[in-house]
């Protein structure tokens, strides 16, 4: 999704947001934890049989595993790897980059976002603002009592090769065109645009061909992903009900702003069909990811939170059943990621960062 600046979102929502209002569920409480069992692992995390940090230094999120597991694309603003906003690196799956740098599979030009491979392992989509300059574009300016995410009406959806060289692009229309995630037979993409004038769901052929919208109510719909066996989308959205939000909302899109404090995940048949709201939690609730079953989502919340933070992993049934809490750290935890072949999680946190900004990658061995 298009969401970055990690550490600042989890200051910008303790300052935004000293209410919680949480929906008691004794499942998903279990306390803070103090101790770690291990340099990286807190005791109740139970579902880690082990776990390697991957990256030492910047904001680091949204990786998403090659078809075959053996690589990793991600987006990182890591100034010591010569960025100056997010761009796109790749790994190869067992490396490390705490001296070394990995190379970078994007143009260096403009801001982008969610990079995604594709079945072939060898080009993947991504979200990118380089047509509309160079330079990154510029953040919004703080506004007291708010925290927003930019909107940037440059962003456009290309399909490029592992070298960074880019073979078509699937986006044309004007406005904000990203967030792209492939459908399980990769054939197929879902994403977000502001082509009717809000921010929707929409799928299409690999191609660029039969654009079909998904989701139609006034709200910020995004960071959708399939489910294993393609049939379903689970993603996060923000919907403005009473009038002054609904004011609010589109106030600040007109800005090309959006304010994420208040979402739910929902999920629907992969059409658009079937549309249900899947928590009711309140505070944040987003990042979603199918767990391999295809019967549970892992998400990141902070519903517990009395002051807009900790963000946790948690973890719920596709009926809202079940809430399960599965991360215990004290800032941030989000971004959970599942490998194709289920053994492996990969998620962004705060963790070991020696009490710093610098939001990390951790790849964790999986068990149920």
């Amino acid at each position: 999704m298009k969401l970055r600046v990690l550490y600042l979102m989890i200051f910008a929502l303790a300052v935004v947001s000293c209410k919680s209002n949480k929906k008691d569920n004794a499942d998903a409480k279990s306390g803070e934890t103090k101790k770690w069992k291990n340099t990286l692992i807190y005791p109740e995390e139970v579902h880690f049989k082990s776990i390697q940090q991957i990256t030492f230094g910047g904001d680091n999120a949204e990786a998403y595993w090659s078809f075959d597991d053996q690589q990793i694309i991600f987006q990182s603003n890591n100034k010591n790897w010569g960025v100056a906003c997010d761009q796109m690196f790749l790994m190869n799956v067992g490396e490390t980059f705490k001296d070394t740098k990995p190379p970078m599979i994007s143009t260096g030009l403009g801001r982008t976002t969610c990079a995604y491979f594709l079945p072939d392992n060898k080009s993947y989509v991504y979200g990118s603002t380089h047509l509309g300059g160079k330079e990154c574009p510029p953040a919004p300016l703080r506004r007291e009592g708010k925290y927003v995410w930019p909107i940037y009406e440059s962003y456009d959806i290309f399909v490029a090769d592992l070298k960074g060289n880019i073979t078509k692009q699937l986006t044309t229309e004007p406005g904000y065109d990203a967030e792209a995630t492939v459908y399980p037979k990769g054939d197929k993409i879902v994403f977000t645009s502001m082509r009717t004038g809000d921010l929707e769901l929409f799928t299409m052929n690999i191609d660029g061909t039969d654009v079909k919208q998904i989701t139609s109510e006034l709200g910020y719909d995004g960071g959708a992903f399939f489910s294993p066996d393609g049939t379903q989308l689970i993603f996060r959205s923000s919907r403005p009900k009473t009038p002054e939000e609904i004011k609010e909302y589109k106030d600040l899109l007109k800005e090309g702003l959006v304010q994420p404090t208040e979402m739910e995940l929902y999920i629907c048949n992969a059409d658009g069909s079937d549309l249900k709201q899947l928590t009711d939690l309140g505070n944040a609730n987003w990042s979603p990811f199918f767990h391999p079953s295809g019967k549970k989502i892992l998400f990141s919340s902070n519903f517990e939170a009395e002051r807009g933070f900790p963000f946790n992993l948690y973890m719920i049934d596709v009926d809202g059943k079940n809430l399960k809490r599965i991360t215990h750290g004290e800032t941030f935890d989000a971004f959970p990621v599942f490998s194709n072949d289920g053994k492996k999680l990969i998620f962004s946190s705060n963790r070991n960062n020696g009490g710093g900004h610098d939001t990390n990658l951790f790849i964790a061995e999986w068990q149920d």
